[in-house]
Protein backbone atom coordinates (compact mmCIF):
# COMPACT_ATOMS: atom_id res chain seq x y z
CA UNK A 1 0.00 0.00 0.00
CA UNK A 2 1.33 3.37 -0.90
CA UNK A 3 1.83 6.33 1.93
CA UNK A 4 -1.65 7.83 2.25
CA UNK A 5 -2.80 11.02 4.23
CA UNK A 6 -6.85 11.91 4.53
CA UNK A 7 -9.14 13.07 6.26
CA UNK A 8 -13.01 13.35 6.35
CA UNK A 9 -16.67 12.35 8.45
CA UNK A 10 -15.87 8.22 9.39
CA UNK A 11 -18.56 5.85 9.27
CA UNK A 12 -18.43 2.42 10.46
CA UNK A 13 -15.91 -0.37 8.39
CA UNK A 14 -17.60 -2.30 5.38
CA UNK A 15 -16.66 -5.76 5.95
CA UNK A 16 -16.95 -8.11 3.12
CA UNK A 17 -16.77 -11.61 3.12
CA UNK A 18 -15.66 -13.30 -0.34
CA UNK A 19 -15.88 -17.31 1.17
CA UNK A 20 -14.91 -19.05 4.42
CA UNK A 21 -11.19 -19.59 3.16
CA UNK A 22 -10.73 -15.72 2.78
CA UNK A 23 -10.10 -13.09 5.43
CA UNK A 24 -12.98 -10.29 5.33
CA UNK A 25 -12.19 -7.56 3.04
CA UNK A 26 -12.31 -4.16 4.99
CA UNK A 27 -12.73 -0.47 3.81
CA UNK A 28 -12.67 2.31 5.78
CA UNK A 29 -15.76 5.46 4.98
CA UNK A 30 -13.93 8.55 5.44
CA UNK A 31 -15.66 11.49 3.82
CA UNK A 32 -15.94 10.68 0.22
CA UNK A 33 -13.31 8.16 -0.06
CA UNK A 34 -13.54 4.31 0.70
CA UNK A 35 -9.94 2.78 1.88
CA UNK A 36 -9.26 -0.76 1.85
CA UNK A 37 -7.69 -1.22 4.98
CA UNK A 38 -6.46 -5.01 4.79
CA UNK A 39 -3.61 -3.35 2.71
CA UNK A 40 -2.32 -0.98 5.84
CA UNK A 41 -1.80 -4.22 8.46
CA UNK A 42 1.96 -4.31 9.10
CA UNK A 43 2.42 -0.45 8.83
CA UNK A 44 1.98 2.52 10.37
CA UNK A 45 -1.20 4.28 10.67
CA UNK A 46 -2.17 7.80 12.47
CA UNK A 47 -5.57 8.31 13.02
CA UNK A 48 -6.17 11.77 14.63
CA UNK A 49 -9.69 13.79 15.53
CA UNK A 50 -10.45 16.85 14.51
CA UNK A 51 -12.22 18.10 16.83
CA UNK A 52 -15.38 18.25 14.43
CA UNK A 53 -18.79 16.01 14.74
CA UNK A 54 -21.36 16.46 12.28
CA UNK A 55 -25.01 14.49 12.84
CA UNK A 56 -24.85 11.41 10.54
CA UNK A 57 -28.99 12.05 9.91
CA UNK A 58 -29.00 15.81 9.59
CA UNK A 59 -25.69 17.03 9.23
CA UNK A 60 -25.91 19.49 12.03
CA UNK A 61 -22.55 20.16 14.43
CA UNK A 62 -22.74 18.81 17.58
CA UNK A 63 -20.33 18.53 20.56
CA UNK A 64 -21.74 15.34 21.33
CA UNK A 65 -22.20 12.41 19.75
CA UNK A 66 -24.99 10.20 20.50
CA UNK A 67 -26.13 6.67 20.07
CA UNK A 68 -22.98 6.53 17.46
CA UNK A 69 -23.04 9.63 15.56
CA UNK A 70 -26.39 11.78 15.95
CA UNK A 71 -26.87 15.07 17.24
CA UNK A 72 -29.01 15.21 20.46
CA UNK A 73 -32.62 16.68 18.83
CA UNK A 74 -32.46 13.55 16.29
CA UNK A 75 -31.55 11.27 19.08
CA UNK A 76 -34.72 12.25 20.64
CA UNK A 77 -37.10 12.14 17.60
CA UNK A 78 -35.68 9.88 14.77
CA UNK A 79 -37.19 5.73 15.60
CA UNK A 80 -33.45 4.36 14.75
CA UNK A 81 -32.32 5.81 18.48
CA UNK A 82 -35.23 5.27 20.52
CA UNK A 83 -34.59 2.77 23.41
CA UNK A 84 -36.16 -0.13 21.53
CA UNK A 85 -33.58 -0.73 18.93
CA UNK A 86 -31.42 -2.24 21.65
CA UNK A 87 -34.45 -3.86 23.52
CA UNK A 88 -36.32 -4.73 20.40
CA UNK A 89 -39.01 -6.33 23.20
CA UNK A 90 -39.86 -3.45 23.90
CA UNK A 91 -40.95 -2.02 19.94
CA UNK A 92 -44.01 -0.41 20.40
CA UNK A 93 -45.75 0.19 16.77
CA UNK A 94 -48.16 -1.88 17.14
CA UNK A 95 -49.77 0.49 20.11
CA UNK A 96 -49.46 3.24 17.58
CA UNK A 97 -46.75 4.97 19.10
CA UNK A 98 -43.16 4.66 16.71
CA UNK A 99 -41.57 7.64 16.40
CA UNK A 100 -41.42 7.15 12.76
CA UNK A 101 -44.14 4.61 11.90
CA UNK A 102 -43.50 4.34 7.78
CA UNK A 103 -39.19 3.49 9.34
CA UNK A 104 -40.77 0.86 11.30
CA UNK A 105 -42.67 -0.50 8.80
CA UNK A 106 -39.43 -0.62 6.49
CA UNK A 107 -37.13 -1.59 9.58
CA UNK A 108 -39.20 -3.67 12.42
CA UNK A 109 -42.36 -5.14 10.79
CA UNK A 110 -39.76 -7.03 8.36
CA UNK A 111 -38.38 -10.81 8.48
CA UNK A 112 -35.83 -11.29 11.49
CA UNK A 113 -33.42 -13.73 12.33
CA UNK A 114 -32.58 -15.32 15.68
CA UNK A 115 -29.28 -16.29 15.51
CA UNK A 116 -26.15 -18.12 17.65
CA UNK A 117 -22.53 -16.48 17.19
CA UNK A 118 -19.14 -17.53 18.41
CA UNK A 119 -17.34 -14.36 19.07
CA UNK A 120 -15.85 -14.22 22.58
CA UNK A 121 -17.98 -17.25 23.53
CA UNK A 122 -21.30 -19.16 22.31
CA UNK A 123 -23.97 -16.04 22.02
CA UNK A 124 -27.34 -15.60 20.93
CA UNK A 125 -28.58 -12.26 18.78
CA UNK A 126 -31.22 -10.95 16.46
CA UNK A 127 -30.77 -8.90 13.19
CA UNK A 128 -33.06 -8.14 10.28
CA UNK A 129 -33.03 -11.21 7.49
CA UNK A 130 -31.40 -8.76 5.05
CA UNK A 131 -28.18 -7.95 7.31
CA UNK A 132 -26.98 -11.57 7.39
CA UNK A 133 -23.28 -11.84 7.33
CA UNK A 134 -22.66 -7.52 7.82
CA UNK A 135 -24.44 -7.84 11.36
CA UNK A 136 -22.11 -11.15 12.11
CA UNK A 137 -18.77 -9.43 10.38
CA UNK A 138 -19.74 -6.60 12.64
CA UNK A 139 -19.49 -8.26 15.96
CA UNK A 140 -16.12 -10.18 15.19
CA UNK A 141 -18.17 -13.52 15.07
CA UNK A 142 -15.91 -16.60 14.12
CA UNK A 143 -18.87 -19.02 13.39
CA UNK A 144 -22.69 -17.83 12.93
CA UNK A 145 -25.72 -20.16 12.32
CA UNK A 146 -29.30 -18.64 11.79
CA UNK A 147 -31.50 -20.94 13.86
CA UNK A 148 -35.25 -19.18 14.20
CA UNK A 149 -37.07 -17.06 11.29
CA UNK A 150 -39.20 -14.48 12.88
CA UNK A 151 -42.19 -12.39 11.46
CA UNK A 152 -41.36 -9.36 13.10
CA UNK A 153 -38.17 -7.24 15.42
CA UNK A 154 -40.66 -7.56 18.68
CA UNK A 155 -41.47 -10.79 18.18
CA UNK A 156 -37.42 -11.45 17.61
CA UNK A 157 -36.97 -9.59 20.85
CA UNK A 158 -39.06 -11.86 22.64
CA UNK A 159 -38.05 -14.98 20.95
CA UNK A 160 -34.59 -13.60 21.78
CA UNK A 161 -35.33 -13.41 25.59
CA UNK A 162 -36.20 -16.69 26.07
CA UNK A 163 -33.05 -17.84 24.45
CA UNK A 164 -30.85 -15.87 26.88
CA UNK A 165 -32.15 -17.20 29.97
CA UNK A 166 -29.51 -20.22 29.18
CA UNK A 167 -27.30 -18.46 27.06
CA UNK A 168 -24.98 -14.78 26.53
CA UNK A 169 -26.04 -12.13 24.37
CA UNK A 170 -23.31 -9.62 24.90
CA UNK A 171 -19.28 -10.23 23.44
CA UNK A 172 -16.99 -9.78 25.69
CA UNK A 173 -14.72 -7.45 23.33
CA UNK A 174 -11.48 -7.73 25.48
CA UNK A 175 -11.38 -11.42 24.78
CA UNK A 176 -12.93 -11.15 21.33
CA UNK A 177 -9.43 -9.66 20.77
CA UNK A 178 -7.12 -11.51 23.13
CA UNK A 179 -7.39 -14.28 20.12
CA UNK A 180 -9.68 -16.78 18.52
CA UNK A 181 -12.44 -18.88 20.54
CA UNK A 182 -12.36 -22.38 20.78
CA UNK A 183 -14.92 -23.86 18.07
CA UNK A 184 -17.87 -24.59 19.06
CA UNK A 185 -20.59 -27.12 17.34
CA UNK A 186 -23.30 -24.36 16.74
CA UNK A 187 -25.45 -27.16 15.19
CA UNK A 188 -25.17 -29.16 18.76
CA UNK A 189 -25.85 -25.91 20.89
CA UNK A 190 -28.96 -24.99 18.45
CA UNK A 191 -30.94 -28.59 19.13
CA UNK A 192 -29.62 -28.36 22.92
CA UNK A 193 -30.75 -24.47 23.36
CA UNK A 194 -34.15 -25.09 21.45
CA UNK A 195 -34.75 -28.06 24.28
CA UNK A 196 -34.07 -26.12 26.46
CA UNK A 197 -36.30 -22.88 25.33
CA UNK A 198 -39.14 -25.26 23.03
CA UNK A 199 -41.79 -24.57 25.79
CA UNK A 200 -41.24 -20.39 26.03
CA UNK A 201 -41.02 -20.51 22.41
CA UNK A 202 -44.38 -22.72 21.53
CA UNK A 203 -46.18 -19.75 24.19
CA UNK A 204 -44.71 -17.40 21.85
CA UNK A 205 -45.87 -19.05 18.39
CA UNK A 206 -49.90 -19.67 20.09
CA UNK A 207 -49.51 -16.31 20.88
CA UNK A 208 -48.45 -14.76 17.76
CA UNK A 209 -48.84 -17.63 15.41
CA UNK A 210 -46.83 -20.80 14.09
CA UNK A 211 -46.27 -18.74 10.72
CA UNK A 212 -44.49 -16.16 13.09
CA UNK A 213 -41.67 -17.93 14.10
CA UNK A 214 -40.11 -20.59 12.18
CA UNK A 215 -37.44 -23.03 12.85
CA UNK A 216 -34.10 -22.78 10.38
CA UNK A 217 -32.91 -26.39 9.86
CA UNK A 218 -31.22 -26.22 6.18
CA UNK A 219 -28.13 -23.84 6.83
CA UNK A 220 -24.70 -24.85 7.84
CA UNK A 221 -22.64 -22.58 10.29
CA UNK A 222 -21.08 -19.68 8.45
CA UNK A 223 -16.99 -19.73 9.32
CA UNK A 224 -15.40 -16.16 9.41
CA UNK A 225 -11.54 -15.40 9.00
CA UNK A 226 -10.45 -11.93 10.18
CA UNK A 227 -7.46 -10.27 8.74
CA UNK A 228 -4.82 -10.01 11.87
CA UNK A 229 -1.58 -10.64 11.90
CA UNK A 230 -1.25 -10.55 15.48
CA UNK A 231 -3.82 -10.47 18.55
CA UNK A 232 -3.43 -8.33 21.66
CA UNK A 233 -2.51 -10.28 24.83
CA UNK A 234 -4.00 -7.56 27.42
CA UNK A 235 -6.42 -4.89 25.11
CA UNK A 236 -6.55 -1.34 25.61
CA UNK A 237 -9.08 1.13 24.40
CA UNK A 238 -7.90 3.66 22.37
CA UNK A 239 -10.63 7.48 23.55
CA UNK A 240 -10.09 9.78 20.90
CA UNK A 241 -12.14 12.48 23.21
CA UNK A 242 -9.22 12.49 25.59
CA UNK A 243 -6.31 11.82 23.63
CA UNK A 244 -7.17 12.67 19.72
CA UNK A 245 -4.00 11.14 18.17
CA UNK A 246 -3.43 7.30 18.11
CA UNK A 247 -0.74 5.98 16.18
CA UNK A 248 1.28 2.70 15.90
CA UNK A 249 1.99 -0.41 13.57
CA UNK A 250 -1.87 -1.97 12.42
CA UNK A 251 -1.52 -5.86 13.43
CA UNK A 252 -4.88 -6.73 12.41
CA UNK A 253 -8.68 -5.71 12.30
CA UNK A 254 -11.49 -7.77 13.56
CA UNK A 255 -15.76 -6.95 13.99
CA UNK A 256 -15.24 -2.78 13.98
CA UNK A 257 -11.99 -2.52 15.70
CA UNK A 258 -8.28 -1.87 14.76
CA UNK A 259 -5.38 -3.61 16.50
CA UNK A 260 -2.34 -1.31 16.63
CA UNK A 261 0.55 -2.29 18.83
CA UNK A 262 -0.24 0.47 20.97
CA UNK A 263 -4.03 0.60 21.59
CA UNK A 264 -6.90 -0.93 19.96
CA UNK A 265 -9.80 1.13 18.52
CA UNK A 266 -13.98 0.59 18.00
CA UNK A 267 -14.34 2.66 14.78
CA UNK A 268 -17.78 2.69 15.42
CA UNK A 269 -17.81 4.24 18.17
CA UNK A 270 -16.30 7.61 16.37
CA UNK A 271 -18.93 7.59 13.51
CA UNK A 272 -19.57 11.06 12.47
CA UNK A 273 -16.24 12.23 14.05
CA UNK A 274 -13.98 14.14 11.47
CA UNK A 275 -10.77 12.01 11.26
CA UNK A 276 -7.32 12.74 9.81
CA UNK A 277 -5.76 9.22 8.53
CA UNK A 278 -2.52 8.22 7.45
CA UNK A 279 -0.68 4.98 6.12
CA UNK A 280 3.14 5.19 6.60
Amino acid sequence: MAPLETQGSVRKMLGELADAATPVAYHLPLGEQRIALNDAIGKQIRLQSLGQINCVHCGRKTKKSFNQGYCYPCFTKLAQCDSCIMSPEKCHYHLGTCREPAWGEQFCMTDHIVYLANSSGLKVGITRATQIPTRWIDQGASQALPILRVATRQQSGLVEDVIRQHVADKTNWRALLRGEPEPLDLVAERERLLDLTGAGIQALQAQFGLQAIQPINDIEPLQIRYPVEQYVAKPQSANLDKEPLLEGTLLGIKGQYLLLDTAVINIRKYTAYHLAFSVS
